[in-house]
């Protein structure tokens, strides 16, 4: 099994030098590549100089993390393609498990290890914790993580399960489900792709799974933070295109209607917060997922949509008014 890790990059220099030496350390018997988003700082000098063993790939345009993928893979011959942010860290023996799992798990075509907080690093990450899922009105969060609440790593999550979408912050996937998939769609230029990804794999019959043996800390927010009003933008537009592609047309029109009006208020929340740039950024998102509308509709999924998508009705909800904070606790109820 020959597992390619492939880190894209986009003037992240001071990243790649902080945190590329655990990949190289840790990840023996796997090719190592840098796909470089047409970077303008020093990134390509830097690899050139102190990791000439790794291949580097240069990408015209700074696509995203989408296209950036996309033309990056069309390089890799592998038989998984590990997609590893530039502010990762990785641990020793953290690919062993990862390998177990696709040659005992044959369902399994898309796996993502335990995502812990390279700042607190007894506590799980935002993007990813320990395995994606989504309500019924499309929203994501993880086990480990329910919108800003993170919980404390203390094994409860050092297990092996299905679930239903992976970070990109570190997915591993098969290469030939990556092409049969036609890879990421290029129209969200970033966040949210992988979960819009997974998606179309579960409607495709493909498995998605978590491995808590496996661990990596991950600095976050380091392309976007959760305060940058253009991630908001990104996230909330790219939620909506997901929803449009991925559900039957008559389930999609009635969410999508009922996440508009959610979007509402929380657009009306970012108000009172005195966040109007977050406010503004809804409302972008709003136009341009008007605007992209059509081009969605044409992409819905030919194939079987899957009913059992979701594991709870809203997550906003259960968070906001039942006060659920922690994975297990939403699961009870």
């Amino acid at each position: 099994m020959r597992i390619a890790i492939v880190i894209l990059n986009w003037n992240g220099e001071v990243l790649l030098e902080r945190y590329l030496p655990s990949v190289v350390r840790y990840s023996e018997g796997a090719d190592i590549y840098v796909a470089d988003n047409a970077s303008t700082d020093d990134s390509i000098d830097f690899l050139r100089t102190n990791y000439p063993e790794i291949k580097l790939i240069q990408n015209t345009v700074n696509g995203g993390f989408a296209k950036g993928y996309n033309d990056a893979l069309i390089n890799v011959d592998a038989d998984i393609f590990c997609l590893l942010n530039n502010d990762v860290e990785v641990t020793p023996n953290w690919l062993a498990p990862i390998k177990t799992a696709f040659e005992t798990i044959p369902h399994a075509s898309i796996i993502q290890p335990k995502i812990l907080d390279l700042m607190r690093k007894d506590h799980f990450e935002y993007a990813g914790a320990a395995g994606g899922f989504i309500d019924q009105l499309g929203y994501p969060f993880c086990r480990g993580r329910i919108f800003q609440e993170l919980e404390k790593d203390t094994g409860q999550y050092d297990d092996i399960m299905e679930i239903f979408w992976a970070t990109g912050a570190c997915m591993f996937i098969k290469s030939d489900v990556f092409k049969k998939l036609g890879g990421f769609d290029e129209e969200y230029f970033a966040h949210q792709e992988e979960v819009d990804l997974c998606w179309r794999a579960k409607n495709a019959g493909y498995g998605v799974y978590y491995v808590g043996t496996s661990k990596v800390y991950h600095l976050g927010g380091s392309t976007l933070s959760n305060m940058n009003p253009k991630k908001t933008y990104l996230n909330f537009r790219n939620s909506l295109f997901s929803i449009t592609k991925n559900l039957p047309r008559r389930k999609a029109f009635l969410i999508i209607f009922l996440r508009l009006l959610l979007d509402g208020i929380a657009a009306i929340r970012f108000v009172f917060q005195l966040k109007f740039n977050h406010c503004l950024a809804i409302l972008k998102a709003h136009v341009s997922f008007y605007s992209n509308f059509r081009s969605m509709n044409r992409k819905r999924e030919k194939l079987n949509f899957i009913n059992n998508y979701y594991i709870t009705k809203s997550i906003v909800w259960s968070h906001f008014v039942n006060g659920v904070r922690k994975f297990n606790i939403l699961v009870k109820d």
